[in-house]
């Protein structure tokens, strides 16, 4: 398993997640990563709550780290399903993202959104589809 910080090298070329939203990895492990999101004006929608939008570009984020880091072959999400449990009361997101089942070709994973108060926010599953990777990225 590689370093964190090569993670955070590599995954630093996802410019919407990490540069866009602010996402930074702040844990990896075998078919795990944990990323955490600051709240800013701009993840905001018209009625002042956090957008779905955003808690999902955090979870999906996870998931690319979880699935493709220190990984032979890439992992592409074929299916993205979010479920918001409450709203965000908190300025920090946190996404967990887990390993449920591997396979051949596809894999699933399952990825908890949080708020820093403690709170549920959502429950994101990925089912990723694995392809040869690119030469580069």
């Amino acid at each position: 398993m590689g370093s964190l910080e090569e993670a955070r090298n590599l995954f630093s070329r996802d410019r919407y997640a990490s540069g866009l939203s602010g996402a930074v990895i702040d844990e990896i492990g075998e078919n795990y990563a944990k990323c955490s999101m600051p709240i800013t004006e701009n993840h905001r929608n018209a009625y002042g709550g956090v957008m779905g939008g955003a808690i999902y570009t955090l979870a999906d984020f996870a998931f690319a780290v979880a699935s493709n880091y220190d990984k032979l072959t890439a992992t592409v999400s074929l299916v993205g399903q979010a479920t918001f449990l409450a709203s965000v009361k908190g300025d920090v997101l946190t996404a967990e993202a887990r390993l449920i089942k591997d396979g051949r070709t596809t894999s699933f994973f399952e990825v908890s959104v949080t708020d820093n108060t403690g709170r549920l926010v959502a429950v994101v599953s990925f089912t990723g589809a694995h392809v040869p990777k690119k030469d580069s990225v």
